[in-house]
């Protein structure tokens, strides 16, 4: 193998060792312009956008025990990789998508399970982590709050008709 072709296979197996998942995209249509705004948006999420060659995608993909993604490596390919929250960037190409009408997802790996691009749609409709750990905590804070209400209703009840009696026999 040329020493050119190994560097770009390196280079994308360099890639696609930086996170759990990858999303493949048709980038056809999409400017310049619209690919700075689209990186921008993924820096947010700390994901990051590339080019590839196909051929060099599919011989990394293989050498790193991806699952068989050939049926999408039609087209120009892009990658998209990095960054822990992986809803979050399918969130983000749903919305450039939405916004730009540009860039087709053609399908994912997330943690070596192959996704289709309605599963990445699918995706990117959860709730962000935050939310999700908010409403989990929600769910483990509200026993004990109703708990604590339960256990301060007696004392406040007790109060309540100590105070009755106190009134009743001052009218007296």
């Amino acid at each position: 193998m040329r020493a050119e072709k190994q560097y770009l296979i390196s280079e994308v197996e360099t890639h696609l060792k930086k996170s759990d998942y990858v999303i493949l995209a048709n980038f056809t249509g999409v400017s310049v312009a619209d690919t700075a705004d689209l990186r921008k948006r993924l820096a947010a999420e700390k994901a990051e956008y590339h080019v590839v060659k196909n051929s060099s995608l599919r011989v990394a993909a293989k050498t790193l025990g991806l699952p068989a993604f050939d049926s999408a490596l039609t087209g120009p390919t892009a990658i998209i990789v990095g960054g822990k929250n992986s809803p979050g960037v399918a969130k983000v190409l749903k919305d450039f998508f939405k916004d730009k009408k540009k860039l087709e997802i053609k399908s994912g790996v997330l943690n070596s399970k192959l996704l289709t691009a309605s599963e990445l749609d699918a995706l990117a409709d959860l709730p962000s982590m935050d939310a999700l750990r908010g409403q989990l905590l929600g769910l483990l804070n509200q026993p004990a709050s109703m708990f604590v209400r339960v256990l301060n209703a007696a004392p406040s009840g007790l109060v309540s008709v100590l105070q009755a009696k106190v009134r009743a026999a001052e009218g007296k």
